[in-house]
């Protein structure tokens, strides 16, 4: 990929993770209160919905511009002139690799916001410290492994999907989407991929926020949704289903709207520069 690609990429993606992030951040806190062990209004119910805020305002850029690097890096090193049907792959391939990278960096960030959502009188330093001296640094990434788990599953259906969309929106009208049709795209895909892929986000959140040296904490995943199943059944595997599919929606139709958007910007920028 060359220069003025690799900049837009890394710019657009940054602007569209923390334009979502921070917008939607109250949705995230009710899904998270939602699916914690202790229950919605033990967890702190609807007060303090901006817990955790900070963590999630350092990591936003460096998370959201690391994936879309990837991304589209890897759609450029896998481009040929190979039969359409095999876009959907390289689409996947291309999501999958992003989220492992996106995640070295999210992981830290989600595992202080999450605690702060269900614990809002503590601040978000207070929070990282404990962690870094009660756990060390592999208590910050406790849940990488559950977290990868969900995001490329989730990329595997919301990638492909919004792509796929785009691409039958621009055949049918003759010409390239909009930013505005692209974020439309983005939100349906979002939706779709959240609502399946709802018990692996429990799982995940139910590790990250399980007490240092319990079985849950070892961040098994298969033994979290069995966990979950047994004490609350097909209901307790789809908490927050509502809210994360609204935000994610929502989510999608921003994020990747304002990707679309504020990459072309970049890149009409760089053509004009002399």
């Amino acid at each position: 990929m060359d220069q003025p690609g690799f900049t837009a990429s890394l710019v657009a993606g940054g602007v569209a993770g923390v334009s979502v992030d921070l917008i939607l951040f109250p949705l995230d806190t009710i899904k998270t209160r939602l699916q914690s062990p202790q229950g919605f209004n033990k967890a702190g119910g609807f007060r303090g919905i901006y817990a955790g805020v900070p963590s999630t305002a350092i990591g936003s850029f460096p998370n959201a511009a690391a994936f879309f690097i990837t991304y589209e890096y890897v759609k450029w090193f896998l481009h040929s002139d190979s039969s359409s049907y095999l876009m959907p792959v390289k689409h996947m391939l291309a999501a999958s690799a992003g989220e492992v990278v996106a995640c070295l960096i999210r992981v830290p960030s989600e595992v202080v916001k999450q605690r702060a959502q269900v614990s809002a009188s503590s601040g978000t330093f207070r929070i990282f410290s404990t962690i870094l001296y009660q756990e060390g640094i592999q208590g910050l990434y406790r849940g990488y492994k559950s977290t990868v788990l969900r995001e490329i599953p989730f990329s595997l259906v919301q990638f492909p999907l919004w792509e796929s969309l785009k691409a039958l929106w621009s055949w049918r009208q003759d010409h390239v989407v909009d930013s505005w049709q692209s974020a439309v795209c983005g939100a349906f895909a979002g939706g779709f991929a959240a609502a399946v892929t709802t018990p692996l986000d429990v799982a995940k959140t139910r590790i990250m926020l399980a007490k240092a040296g319990s079985s849950t904490a070892t961040g098994n995943v298969l033994s979290a949704l069995h966990g979950v199943w047994r004490m609350q059944g097909l209901s307790g595997l789809f908490a927050g289903v509502l809210p994360r599919m609204a935000a994610i929606s929502l989510g999608g139709f921003i994020f990747l709207g304002a990707y679309d958007r504020t990459r072309s910007f970049v890149l009409e920028l760089g053509r004009e520069r002399p």
